[in-house]
């Protein structure tokens, strides 16, 4: 069994490739130093389709031409000219669109995801709180049916796309009750952007990801109508897995992109760099590092479109959805570490330049830290995969 890509998705590459090098490359740089997020680019991106690669074509998205692994080749192609564009890519479809249109009613998705899958608008998820990362089932957010309304309390923190220009709702996970167990029933309730009480915070400052819109949320006595509920009443929690189950291997694909480019920038330095009278890939010490970035590179591809090709065969779902979210475990934990890993070795290879701005495996290095932890840390994968295969860890 192989699990190289069609004919089809590898021409789908090389126009996402060609993109990326002439819309975002040039760009990139001067945007990550000023912290800018481009929304002309986003537009730009849904001109492309890249926002419904995943959706029907009533929606303006690819419909049957389109299909999980494409996104996949999209993001891994963005990311590996920049990861910040990649994770826009991959958290406008996996944590704004799919939510939609898994769980919505179809009031709710012709209301929302024509916008979102032109591009033209964005959405986030509210899944995170300030005590409630890993263990999502302490979130303390609130929502309360007052007649005809739910009202919001409480906040929320790391949402990507959440507070840009454009963004036009956010999904957020609340407790809306108590469940015969005595543990709390969840439920996902959409805030549309400008809602009374939804109050963006600023920008966080972060370590990497300097393009990507990221902001903590304050709800405070925010009240939407009723039919803003997403997906039955109590099953959040559910919805918030799932969720998150295709967007590890998105991750994973991030991930790709981002040892994709360590590889080629050290393929070219050391080919170019000339000390001791000859470039310096002549040195084994060298040569041998590059060639680990090669094997983790095969391998985090093969285990990320192996996941891949599972969740578009329809294994994320039915008696094949316990393979699927093991496979998408484990393409998340080696993709993201392996990419880690990589930038420090593209850094260690370029020497004192890779300590510089203005060489890019900076901006790599920088960015790749998170891959380890958003949407389901290192160690979050690891207990999934060990209760995969049948192991009591808690």
């Amino acid at each position: 069994m192989t699990f190289e890509l069609s004919e089809e998705h590898e021409a789908f590459r090389r126009s996402v490739r060609d993109f990326a090098e002439k819309e975002v490359a040039p760009h990139v740089a001067e945007w990550d130093k000023k912290h800018h997020f481009p929304v002309d680019l986003v537009h730009k991106m849904g001109e492309m389709g890249f926002f419904g690669l995943n959706a029907p074509e009533e929606y303006g998205g690819a419909g049957e031409d389109g299909d999980f692994t494409s996104l996949c080749v999209a993001i891994e192609e963005l990311g590996r000219v920049d990861q910040s564009v990649g994770i826009t890519l991959e958290a406008a479809v996996g944590l704004g669109i799919n939510p939609i249109l898994t769980f919505g009613t179809q009031e709710q998705k012709e209301r929302w995801l024509p916008d979102l899958v032109a591009g033209r608008t964005l959405a986030g998820f509210g899944l995170t709180e300030p005590g409630a990362g890993s263990d999502a089932g302490a979130t303390k957010t609130r929502a309360e049916l007052d007649g005809d309304e739910w009202v919001v309390n409480g906040a929320k923190q790391f949402i990507t796309n959440s507070g840009s220009e454009i963004t036009s709702v956010v999904a957020v996970t609340a407790r809306t009750g108590v469940l015969e167990n005595g543990r709390p029933e969840v439920s996902v309730i959409l805030l549309p952007a400008g809602t009374p009480g939804f109050l963006v915070e600023p920008a966080y400052d972060k370590l990497g990801w300097h393009i990507s819109d990221t902001h903590p949320l304050t709800f405070t006595d925010a009240r939407v109508p009723a039919d803003h509920l997403l997906g039955e009443r109590g099953r959040g929690f559910a919805q918030f897995l799932a969720t998150l189950d295709d967007g590890r291997v998105a991750i994973a694909a991030l991930a790709v992109g981002c040892i994709q480019a360590c590889l080629d920038l050290s393929v070219q330095y050391a080919g170019e760099r000339q000390t001791f009278g000859g470039p310096i890939g002549r040195k084994q010490g060298v040569a041998f590092q590059i060639a680990d970035l090669e094997v983790m590179l095969q391998a985090s591809r093969a285990l990320t479109y192996k996941a891949a090709a599972m969740k578009d065969a329809g294994r994320d779902r039915g008696p094949g959805m316990k393979a699927f979210k093991q496979a998408a475990a484990v393409a998340k934990l080696y993709a993201t570490e392996s990419a880690v890993t990589a930038t420090r070795i593209a850094t260690q290879v370029f020497g004192g330049y890779g300590f510089m701005e203005e060489y890019p495996v900076a901006r790599f290095y920088r960015d790749a830290k998170i891959l380890e932890i958003g949407e389901g840390t290192s160690e979050v994968q690891r207990m999934l995969i060990a209760r995969g295969l049948g192991l009591p860890v808690e």
